[in-house]
This record gives C-alpha cells, structure tokens and sequence, in this order.
C-alpha cells in the first residue's frame, strides 16, 4: 500500500517540528509548509528538533500571501495545521495568519482531494471568545467544520514552548506574573501533543482537548523555572486590572500586540486543564533547557 501524503502547515514552529517527526515516524510521505527554510534547519529555542532531513520535502508559502500557498496540496491525503501567529510581525494580525492563511490551505486543500484536515486551535476557547486571537482560530474553526471536508480540531490547554518563555523570564532573577497564580494549567510537550495529532488522523473524534500529565498553578510553574536556573523564586504579582489598563492603551499603538496581551490576561483569569496525555516533564524540559543554556 503506498505511503499517505501529508502536508504540515507551520511546520517550522514548536509543535509543526514535532508532528513532522511524528508523522514520518509512522510512514507517512511529509511535505513541510514553512517560510523560512533556513529556520527549519536549526533546533528551535525550546529545544525543538530540526526538520531538514526528516521531512520528505519542504516547501515555502507566506499565509499573508495567499498564492503562495496555491498547489500545496497538490497529492496529498491529509492536512495538518498548527500554522498560527504566535508574536507580532509586522502589520499581520491573527486574522490574516490563523484564519485567511488556513482558510487559503483549506480551499486548496478541497480543491485537490484531500481527504482529512487537522487543525490546532485552543483548549477552553468558548471562555476566551471575545479575545482576538481565539476569534480567528474559532472563525477557521466554523469554516472547516462547515465545509465538505473530514476534520479534526484539537485543544491543547498551552506548550512547553510558553513555559519556556517564563524561563527566560527568571534567568533575570525577578518575575512580574499577572494575576494571583493560582489559576491551573496542565501544559504539554510538543512530542505528546504531536501523538495526540498524528492519532486524530485516523480516529472519528472531531473535537479533542488534551493536556500534560502534570497540573501546575502558575505560581509553581515559575518556582520550577527559578529551581532550574539556580535562583531563589522572586515574583511580584501585578493585579489583573492593571493588565486591562496596559491592554486599553496597548491598543492604541499595535492591535496585534494588544490581541496578544489580552489572550494572556485571559489565561491568567482561568483554570486551563485539559485530559492529561504524555510522558514528558516539566522539571525535566527546565532541566534540559537549563544545561543548554550552560
């Protein structure tokens, strides 16, 4: 039986590495979407692995243009996106990446035959609705769930990939953290969470929200953080309304950066966790980062 062809959208970002190496783990022909082909080649910064001789072939497209990504679908059975923007760059919002760019994928994607699309949006999502990027992710959401295509929509509650932004938050010795902390998370590692994707393939679940097997609150999470760079813990808490004020005039000047901020003032409001999967660590992903960081 000859190999499925899958494409991997953000192929280049934390969890796109990880469903690449996952997906040619279990034979399948790979063909990587990224913008940056020389990105691919390098460990990422939260120790992702590289995808250059792993994937089949890698392919270049620009979600905020749209012909660039025409044919990339062209002889392949299966889509999987985890394409999305995840800091500012530019005049691009949210809207032009995580849904016209996807929405750009899945119109080719119908257009060629694929038969099955995976897409990656946010655990909890019904009680951040009103947040900018959750909008655009839930807007591709009701676009590929009402089109003709089979699909899969998974929910992580959030990476490993953001806990090591607190890691290099605290390699300063001090930690501003909106919020009182003690709101929970059980974050996952970009390998577990590629199984959960590649398994979605050919499971009939359309909706999966998964975690880490660990529950943290974000309190812990960051004393964690401190333990692995050899520092005493020393955060100062920031009151939340101080973070709507801050988000209030961050709007004036970038509405991309102000999405961003409003989506972590929002997860700093809830419990974000999700049924636990995986066999990786947080303490050991610190560790690990900790000894690169020499």
């Amino acid at each position: 039986m000859e190999k499925e062809k899958v494409l991997v959208a953000g192929a280049s970002g934390y969890l796109g590495r990880y469903a690449v190496h996952e997906f040619k783990k279990r034979g399948y022909f790979v063909r990587a979407l990224v913008r940056n082909p020389e990105k691919a080649g390098k460990e990422g910064p939260n120790l992702e692995p590289s995808i250059t001789n792993v994937a089949d072939e890698i392919v270049t497209g620009d979600a905020t243009k749209p012909e660039t990504l025409k044919d990339v679908c062209k002889d392949i059975d299966v889509v999987f996106s985890a394409m999305g923007l995840t800091m500012p760059e530019g005049n691009a919002t949210n809207y032009d990446i995580d849904y016209l760019g996807n929405k750009a994928i899945l119109d080719d994607a119908l257009s060629h035959g694929v038969r099955k699309f995976i897409y990656v949006s946010v655990f909890n999502a019904s009680k951040m609705s009103d947040v900018d990027v959750v909008k655009a992710h839930e807007l591709f959401v009701e676009t590929l769930t009402s089109s003709n295509m089979d699909y899969a929509i998974i929910r992580p509650t959030g990476y490993f990939s953001d806990m090591g932004m607190f890691f290099s938050m605290v390699k300063s010795g001090h930690m501003f953290l909106l919020g009182d902390g003690e709101n929970k998370v059980n974050p996952i590692h970009g390998a577990d969470l590629a199984k959960v994707c590649v398994d979605a393939v050919e499971s009939h679940e359309k909706e999966v929200g998964t975690g880490g097997p660990e529950v943290f609150t974000f309190n812990e999470v960051i004393s964690m953080a401190f333990d692995a760079v050899g520092k005493k813990p020393w955060i100062t808490h920031i009151p939340l309304w101080m973070g709507d004020a801050a988000l209030f005039i961050t709007g004036f000047f970038s509405k991309t950066l102000a999405g961003l901020l409003s989506f972590a003032i929002t997860v700093n409001r809830i419990d974000n966790v999700a049924p636990m999967s995986g066999t990786h660590y947080l303490k050991d992903f610190y560790r690990e980062l900790s000894k690169k960081a020499g």
